[in-house]
């Protein structure tokens, strides 16, 4: 069954491997060094992380949503604290798997890369295992790999030890002491690579948080584990893995440095680099003018609110007093009543505000006397 399922990637990895050894052979590097192949299997490893680079863009993303998101999170493991019922744990799970939806965060893509490389490290490991049993025709050759170059790999040396060998399997003393030092370095590399995630783009705020804590355990872990298991791997395999952590850590320097974390220490030293060449931080101007636009268009007309009403203030606007127009006489300052009653209007105008209020107050006069026909 494994056979079955890891044949396609021994055979992408024989196909690379002596592709790269053809390569550099007509470019001048003896065929039969050992550095011959072990720049091959650096090929093996050029290639598939330049394959590899979507994923690690996504890998990014995703990194700076689990930073942002990481209050929200916070915030309902707070909620949930100290309730150890199974509702209210499922009730968190659902409400943190919701977040992730809502915001597009996947926090199994950052172990992505390494879960992609892990079938094609143990076809490396297969294909390097076998070398010598291709060679002497036990076992059926791999794609290109055939028997010829079967056996040129597995006699050509490195320092005077094979790409096949390993610590524990080889009584060589140039195997052990390059094995050895390679598992040094492979540990080493990756140590430094996790711990420049940790201490230069990651936010203060992000420092003490279930996230830190786990990239933390693993920045211990990863290499104590590497240096226990590495005896084990045959040296190209350790080529394969060194390889690896150098591209990790060189690609996450750049990373770091160009396109820091909110918050981080990168960042800021981001802007002190870009202050003393004069230059204004990436996407500030388009911050700026973004910010700009949203006040322009939130802000009211004059003498209205964004709603396009009159004004409201918090404090009542009492009326100012209005002065009193003289009662009008003549002709006009009368009005006829259908009972023959005259009445006089006196208006008076008051400002509240913007909006002017007329009031008109009637004042009633005693209808004259009814007019009587004299006998003559």
């Amino acid at each position: 069954m494994i056979d079955t399922l890891l044949f396609p990637l021994e055979w992408f990895v024989a196909l690379v491997m002596v592709g790269f050894h053809d390569g550099l052979s007509k470019i001048g590097m003896n065929p039969t060094s050992g550095w011959t192949w072990a720049f091959s299997v650096v090929g093996l490893v050029i290639v598939l992380r330049v394959l590899l680079i979507p994923l690690f863009v996504k890998q990014i993303k995703t990194s700076r949503r689990m930073q942002l998101i990481q209050p929200e999170i916070q915030a309902i493991q707070k909620k949930y604290k100290g309730k150890k019922d199974a509702e209210s744990r499922q009730k968190m799970t659902e409400e943190t798997m919701e977040l992730y939806k809502r915001t597009g965060t996947n926090p199994f893509s950052s172990c992505m890369p390494i879960l992609l490389q892990a079938p094609f490290f143990f076809a490396l490991f297969r294909v390097l295992n076998n070398l010598g049993k291709i060679g002497d025709g036990r076992h059926n050759p791999i794609g290109l790999m055939t028997r010829a170059a079967a056996r040129q790999a597995e006699q050509s040396t490195l320092f005077g030890a094979k790409l096949s060998d390993t610590f524990l399997g080889s009584h060589s003393l140039a195997a052990k002491v390059l094995t050895m030092g390679l598992i040094v370095l492979m540990s080493a590399t990756m140590f430094i690579t996790q711990r420049q995630l940790m201490q230069k783009n990651m936010p203060a705020a992000a420092l003490d948080n279930p996230m830190a804590k786990q990239q933390k355990i693993i920045m211990y872990v990863m290499p104590l584990f590497f240096f226990v298991t590495g005896p084990n791997f045959p040296i190209g395999v350790l080529i394969y893995w060194l390889t690896t952590n150098l591209w990790t850590m060189g690609q996450q320097f750049y990373v770091i440095r160009r396109m820091p974390s909110p918050g981080s220490a990168a960042e800021k030293a981001l802007e002190e680099r870009r202050r003393a060449k004069g230059k204004p931080m990436p996407g500030a101007a388009v911050s700026l003018d973004k910010a700009a636009a949203i006040a322009a268009a939130e802000a009211p007309a004059e003498g209205e609110d964004t709603a396009g009403k009159a004004k409201v203030s918090g404090q009542r606007v009492q009326p100012k007093k209005g002065k009193r127009r003289p009662a009008p006489t003549g002709p006009q300052s009368q009005d006829t009543s259908p009972n023959g009653a005259s009445s006089g209007s006196t208006t008076a105008v008051s400002t509240t505000g913007d909006t002017k209020v007329t009031t008109t107050t009637a004042k009633n006069i005693a209808p004259p006397r009814a007019k009587t026909k004299r006998k003559r």
